[in-house]
């Protein structure tokens, strides 16, 4: 058995209150414990999931120039490819052995928001491959739904109004990416190599893994567990911004992935709220004295993702 805990969400959708309750119950209490949970029963199909890891198999095995064409150095938004060793989660403990591809919301170049240069609201680059567009957004969509689904229950477990964070999430800042690890065990001696040790950064993350093993999470007994792939499920966990936004009521879990034996691919979903939303620990948790300062998603994005590239910590690119 998984050493985390295991969620059905689809309680969330149920007409009873009742039961929609009880499941915001259990995310809340894996979100104070925790920090991590599996989430079944999300309605995604497996043929959406696998469309979108073949799609990345494809992705990674272009020729390194085609990569570097749709470089994420060329992206002031956080969007395009990611080198190999271009990444420092840990940046004490140096760069990461892995290859990255984001994309975000689908603006069009003419897109109001695109035109005025707003932080995290750029085109995406797409790779010259056939129907891979249309596939990654076609599990966009379904995650940012799933994310939608998994804030309504956050929302019931705040003791907030049920849709508190829907006005949050009408077109949020969204990023999937495609990560993909080479076999580096017994090459790398980092035991985050993989991966830098680390917290994620937004709301939430909705991730689905290969049956390689790699992930671990720091429990609260200080001990590195594993989180194995679990048929049919997602591995979630809370970001930074939630933790801050419910004053430290849900934490955000440091995590890393080990060098791994074989080749790896994940597909991780990084879910924030819209890039103008305030985030104040008052407007959440009203009975305690706020531990942050309110401030923009946008602001607090650019702010950790400026520590981890070089290249946005030299531009201040936001």
């Amino acid at each position: 058995m998984p050493s985390l805990p295991l969620i059905s969400i689809a309680g969330l959708n149920s007409d009873d209150p009742v039961v929609r309750r009880k499941t915001a119950a259990e995310l809340g209490r894996a979100c104070r414990e925790v920090g991590f949970f599996y989430a079944t029963d999300h309605g995604i199909p497996d043929n959406v999931l696998e469309s979108v890891f073949a799609g990345a198999r494809n992705l990674f095995g272009l020729p390194l120039s085609e990569k570097e064409a749709l470089s994420i150095k060329l992206s002031p938004h956080n969007r395009g490819y990611v080198a190999m060793s271009d990444e420092k989660l840990n940046p004490q403990a140096g760069s990461d052995m892995k290859e990255a591809f984001n994309i975000g919301t689908d603006f069009p170049e003419d897109h109001p928001d695109v035109v005025a240069g707003k932080p995290f609201r750029g085109v995406n680059f797409w790779p010259p491959i056939p129907g891979w567009r249309e596939h990654a957004l076609g599990y966009f969509n379904h995650c940012l739904e799933l994310g939608r689904t998994i804030h309504r229950g956050f929302s019931l477990d705040l003791g907030l109004d049920e849709g508190f964070f829907a006005q949050h999430l009408t077109l949020p800042i969204a990023t999937l990416r495609m990560l993909r690890y080479p076999a580096s065990a017994g090459q790398v001696a980092r035991d985050d190599g993989g991966a830098g040790t680390h917290t994620d950064y937004g709301n939430i993350t909705i991730l689905a893994t290969d049956e390689v093993a790699g992930l671990e999470v720091l429990n609260r007994q200080g001990e590195w567990i594993q989180a194995p792939y679990v048929p049919g499920a997602f591995v979630c966990n809370i970001g930074d911004c939630l933790m801050r936004w419910s004053n430290d009521t849900y934490v955000s879990t440091p995590h890393r992935v080990r060098p791994p034996a074989r080749e790896r691919y994940a597909i991780a979903f990084f879910l924030e709220v819209n890039p103008d939303s305030v985030v104040d620990p008052r407007d959440v948790v009203k009975d305690e004295a706020p531990k942050y300062e309110p401030i923009t998603c946008a602001e607090y994005l650019a702010s950790r993702l400026n520590a981890t590239y070089d290249h946005r910590a030299v531009d201040k690119q936001t």
